[in-house]
């Protein structure tokens, strides 16, 4: 169903995997963390599920919630800058990242809304 599935696929699964290394890197703040860690390595979860979803409602769904955990992932990046755990220079390219798979996703949720109506 997606076009863009390979490289959207790919992109989540590198973006989490940079999200899981910074992670490790980071002292404290465990529960801080694992909110990151956690929406970063949903994103590709979900969007791994939506290739199998049950129909175009299913499908709409598991892209949605990718969505919103990349804007969960956006306010945990910033979060972490404003307060100093995170190196502005580090999560810019994080967060651009972050900024371009949900650019992608937002295209293949409005097509296939679009065809639902």
């Amino acid at each position: 169903m997606l076009m863009k599935e390979n490289k959207l696929v790919d992109l989540s699964i590198d973006f989490a995997i940079k999200i899981i290394k910074l992670c490790e890197n980071i002292k404290g703040h465990y529960s801080l963390v694992n909110q990151l860690e956690r929406s970063a390595t949903s994103i590709g979860a979900n969007i791994r599920e939506a290739n199998y979803a049950h129909g175009k409602a299913d499908f709409i769904s598991k892209l949605q919630i990718a969505l919103k955990e990349c804007y969960e992932t956006e306010y945990w990046l910033e979060l972490f800058v404003k307060s100093e755990i995170l190196n502005r220079d580090v999560a810019v390219g994080l967060y651009n990242q972050c900024g371009t798979i949900r650019r992608m996703l937002i295209a293949p949720i409005n097509t296939a809304k679009e065809k639902n109506l």
